[in-house]
């Protein structure tokens, strides 16, 4: 599985665990494609104790990550980006697969 997390992505990554409490040597970082938007799918990221059943284990930019079977389909070759810019605060997807996006970028179609 290839997904790749800026610096700027881990940078605010490790500020929200730090704001949570949250300790990265145990927890995994979830990144999930849900139903929802206006565009079909969307992006969804939590923290985790642990793996389930099927999920894909791997590390990116020091995170332990786990990715649901049915949202690995939509995420390889996706990077997550954090901006605070005048075009939105948040983090950002950058989806080679996304064949439309909604004009606020949080969901995505194929």
């Amino acid at each position: 599985m290839e997904l790749t997390i800026t610096p700027r992505a881990a940078a605010q990554l490790k500020t929200v665990a730090a704001s949570e409490q949250i300790d990265l040597s145990s927890m995994y970082l979830r990144v999930a494609v849900i139903p929802g938007g206006c565009s079909g799918l969307t992006y969804n990221l939590g923290w985790e104790e642990q793996p389930q059943e099927g999920d894909t284990r791997f590390t990116a930019a020091g995170f332990s990550i786990v990715v649901d079977q049915r949202s690995s389909l939509y995420l390889e070759g996706v990077e997550l980006d954090f901006s605070d810019g005048l075009e939105g605060k948040g983090f950002h997807f950058a989806n080679p697969q996304a064949a439309r996006t909604c004009a606020c970028g949080e969901s995505f179609g194929l």
